[in-house]
């Protein structure tokens, strides 16, 4: 099996982790409610309104402060839905299982020992430019 292969092989495993399916499962319920998906297409819309203020030669500054204050108004809303928030919450499960696999290849590229490059325990990033020492 060559490297490519293995690496589609790991991609199907990180499929089948619980991580990558809380995600999906996250997803799919964020996409179905719609309370939520209204909420994030005024977002949008309010987003294309300040982009569209700034872009004014006459723009109104008090007119963007009002737009800003509507949007984080919206945000806040948004990330208070609890299919938001649980979205959130499995993505940044999905990332970290992600983060974790991508920092044992980096650290195997580098020449460390694929068996012991591990650093999910000591939160390294595998940079050792921000590292304080003892992960490897």
């Amino acid at each position: 099996m060559d490297i490519i292969e293995l690496a589609r092989e790991l991609g199907k495993a990180i499929q089948q982790e619980q991580a990558f399916i809380n995600m999906r499962v996250a997803c799919q319920q964020s996409d179905e409610d719609e309370e939520l998906q209204n909420m994030i297409g005024e977002f949008n819309l309010k987003r294309m309104a300040i982009n569209n203020e700034v872009q004014k030669e006459d723009r109104s500054e008090e007119t963007l402060k009002k737009y800003n204050d509507e949007l984080r108004a919206i945000y806040a809303e948004i990330m208070q839905n609890p299919h938001m928030a649980a979205y959130n919450e499995a993505k940044n499960e999905l990332d970290a299982l992600v983060q974790r696999v991508t920092n044992i290849i980096t650290m195997s590229a580098d020449g460390e020992d694929p068996d012991s490059c591990d650093c999910d325990s000591c939160g390294c990033t595998g940079s050792c430019a921000s590292c304080g020492g003892g992960c490897h």
